[in-house]
């Protein structure tokens, strides 16, 4: 028994072996790049944040109460009270969860169509790549946020309508880069020899060409999200974003500027500095994503 546990260890699929594997690259990148295990760090307790957020908040985002009205940083309301008497820590904390499913979700949907779009162009050429080129060139031509704004004046406020409109402005950004790869890929030896044996269209782009794309595809998602959570305050904050009653951090930035600043500083301060933390660490995870994955940068290294 003990000899077939000892061969169970040994084994290359096994999970505590695949344990080690994983602790072995979390070291190496933490050793490598310090700046992005900052990032990476500051990114885990954000999702754990979002995830636990009723037992992390000690009240009711919603809740309102006179007592707290303006209420300075203390004991009972750790971050201060608002306008309306509500724990700004508890909306701080429920505000991640705005951020989170704002940012992954737009950014995925947006760099995913993008890469879908890029790569057949890039396969297809001719009147196919002209064609998607100009509809992206056109989309281009449009600055972000006053096509989000467009959007969202079209379509009105909700949270699902903040991530369509923000799927839609990387759309055209991640095709423009990705294409670049995808020219260069479809010159590689193996998608000739798949064309030669008479792979199809599709089966090459989803099977060969796609799949070589990846790193470039979650570079792109991590530095899209960062823009995701700082383009859904933007909008909070001009009123277009999610409705007032959902706790954002670009809404409560929008309650703090109205009328309460000298009254009560902290209104805008902390959600300005949680804002500024989450963006600061998602670039530093993108950048060195970037320096890890990309194969032209391993030669520098």
């Amino acid at each position: 028994m003990a000899q077939q546990r000892a061969v169970a260890v040994a084994l290359p699929g096994h999970p505590i072996r695949g344990l080690r594997t994983i602790g072995h690259h979390a070291g190496n990148f933490a050793r490598t790049k310090p700046l992005g295990a900052f990032g990476a760090g500051v990114a885990i307790i954000l999702i754990i944040i979002a995830i636990f957020a009723p037992f992390i908040a000690t009240h009711d985002p919603r809740e309102t109460s006179a007592e707290h009205v303006f209420a300075s940083p203390g004991s009972e309301v750790w971050l201060g009270g608002d306008q309306l008497g509500r724990d700004v820590f508890s909306r701080l904390v429920y505000g991640s969860r705005i951020s989170l499913y704002v940012g992954i979700l737009s950014a995925f949907i947006g760099v995913s169509i993008g890469t879908v779009l890029a790569v057949a162009s890039a396969y297809f050429g001719g009147k196919v790549d002209l064609v998607i080129q100009r509809i992206v060139d056109a989309l281009m031509a449009f600055p972000g946020l006053v096509l989000a704004l467009a959007i969202m004046a079209a379509l009105g406020s909700s949270l699902n309508n903040v991530v369509l409109a923000l799927s839609i402005i990387y759309i055209p950004s991640s095709a423009r880069v990705i294409r670049s790869q995808a020219l260069a890929i479809k010159e590689m030896d193996y998608i000739l020899a798949a064309t030669a044996v008479g792979a199809g269209h599709w089966r090459i782009i989803f099977r060969h060409m796609i799949p070589n794309c990846a790193a470039l595809f979650i570079v792109l998602v991590t530095v899209y999200l960062a823009g995701a959570i700082v383009a859904e305050a933007t909008l909070s904050f001009l009123g277009v974003g999610v409705p007032p009653d959902i706790p954002s951090w670009g809404g409560m930035l929008n309650g703090a500027a109205q009328r309460y600043v000298e009254v009560a500083p902290w209104l805008g301060v902390f959600p300005g500095l949680a804002i500024a933390i989450v963006v600061f660490a998602w670039n530093l995870l993108g950048d060195s994503l970037r320096d890890i994955l990309d194969p032209r940068l391993r030669g520098a290294r």
